[in-house]
């Protein structure tokens, strides 16, 4: 028999991007093709590139030039480029990179097989022209959830979409290929978004906001408890939109213990949270459904009026610490993270003051700071009132060294809490590591387990946190946890 053609996938940004590239996995797979792990074992690399900021772009371009390196060196014949900055870009990608033999968008995931092979023989596939992907929905929402035209995207709802244009991460695969043995996975709610911040490009290429079923997110869920997985963390560009486009702005309240519910989860974890869009009833679910982390990734970018209506957001300093009270009166021991964007134009002194003032009232957990730069495509690239690029250093220099200093705070005040740790990695030398219920993979701290005594991957373990290490925890196991765990693994 002929040898099985062969490709690795490299991916980059964020968890959005990993669903993405477990299910054209789960594709190539199904059609014939023999998944590797390291690009120089593969016949074509293909790179699931991010394109949301100028670092993201860079590192997208640094991965596909280091896999075209692998060229005439070894097996590696091909380069591809997929994900947000080969959608984003298309053919200007394809025309300043000719390293990548194929830059595809969203719109060829379904055929993604059959685009490889044509590549592999030497074919060209041409590079789309960009377009604005929110202009691809012929009817508002509101039309369509009158229309009650459901279903014909796999895993979506209403299926208004033109004909051979997929949703902006392609329709959901028939089969999703888990590319590493983590008892974590992330669950798509749904792709695009609708909201119109003036610093974000994102709309544009991600599309309008499409949410998924409930009942192929229940199955994907299910697939993957079965798979192993113990904790899942449902993503979209905005998950408190979830629903809207079916008819119910309040589906993920419902969905949520439902999810709890699957056999073989012992978490769930939303992220992406619109702190406009938060609402009693989900703040309720979120803190009080067993299994459900009271976790809050709530985007506040900034916290002075002034800065967040420039940004084409809502809210100001003291209605996003009433909001963060209200949730740690539900759930004392509420993890909370957000992003900040520092140096916006117009952004004065008193602002940043005002910045700082809520950082300090906050308690985040997790604090990422960004120096605001032009993003093409965006209301806030044609502003006048740019702040100087040396200002804007000082200020995320500045932010930066603040929020460090207050999520170790906020990690020390934990000290003595009791925490469900999900062990994520056990290593003879390096000790045995997992995450609290307050902290997300790769964006959050860790938990350091001081004992790691008949302990593996994927159990859940209840700890007391004994120090800190920065914004990580150091937490020793109780004794009555430790031997539910040795019960469980016999």
């Amino acid at each position: 028999m002929p040898e099985r053609r062969t490709v690795a996938l490299v991916t980059l940004g964020c968890a959005r991007n990993e669903v993405d590239s477990e299910e054209l996995a789960g594709r190539l797979e199904a059609d014939g093709w023999q998944l590797v792990e390291d690009a120089a074992d593969a016949d074509v690399a293909v790179v699931n590139t991010c394109g949301f900021v100028e670092a993201a772009k860079k590192d997208s371009v640094d991965a596909l030039l280091e896999a075209n390196d692998l060229k005439g060196h070894g097996r590696t014949q091909a380069v591809v480029a997929v994900g947000c900055m080969a959608e984003r870009y298309g053919k200007e990608l394809a025309e300043a990179l000719p390293e990548a033999d194929g830059v595809l968008g969203f719109d060829d995931y379904t055929n993604i097989s059959d685009r490889l092979q044509t590549i592999l023989s030497g074919g060209i596939h041409a590079a789309h022209t960009p377009r604005d992907r929110r202009k691809l929905l012929p009817i508002s929402p509101a039309e369509r959830q009158e229309s009650a035209a459901f279903v014909a995207l796999p895993g979506h709802g209403p299926a208004d979409l033109p004909e051979g244009v997929a949703p902006a991460s392609g329709p959901r695969a028939p089969l999703r290929r888990r590319l590493d043995g983590s008892p974590v996975a992330s669950v798509k709610l749904a792709s695009g978004c609708d909201r119109r911040c003036s610093f974000c490009a994102i709309p544009s290429f991600r599309g309008s906001f499409i949410s998924r079923r409930p009942s192929d997110v229940l199955n994907e869920t299910r697939w993957l408890a079965e798979q192993g997985v113990k904790e899942i963390m449902l993503v979209s560009e905005n998950n408190t939109s979830y629903g809207k486009d079916l008819g119910d702005i309040r589906l993920l309240e419902s969905l949520l213990p439902e999810l709890a519910e699957v056999d073989g989860i012992e978490r769930v974890r939303v992220s992406y949270l619109q702190p406009a869009e938060m609402r009693p009833g989900l703040v309720d679910v979120l803190t009080s459904t067993p299994k459900v982390a009271p976790y809050f990734d709530l985007s506040f970018q900034h916290s002075a009026p002034g800065v967040l209506r420039a940004m084409r957001r809502f809210g100001d300093t003291d209605r996003f610490l009433e909001l963060l009270d209200t949730i740690r009166s539900k759930a004392p021991q509420a993890g909370v993270r957000s992003n900040f964007i520092v140096g916006f134009p117009g952004e004065s002194e008193s602002d940043l003051a005002e910045l700082e003032r809520f950082l300090n009232g906050a308690r985040l957990d997790a604090i990422g700071v960004f120096g605001y730069s032009d993003e093409e495509g965006t209301e806030a690239a044609t502003y006048e009132n740019k702040l100087d690029e040396d200002v804007v250093a000082e200020r995320l220099a500045h932010i930066s060294r603040l929020a460090e200093e207050l999520v170790s705070q906020r990690a020390e005040e934990r000290v003595g809490e009791t925490v469900q740790v999900l062990v994520e990695s056990v290593d003879e030398e390096e000790g045995v590591y997992g995450r609290g219920a307050h902290q997300a993979p790769e964006t959050d701290g860790q938990v350091l387990l001081t004992s790691g005594a008949g302990l593996s991957v994927g159990r859940m373990v209840e700890a007391k946190v004994v120090g800190t290490e920065g914004v990580d925890l150091v937490a020793e196991p109780l004794a009555g946890s430790l031997a539910c765990s040795e019960e469980a693994g016999r």
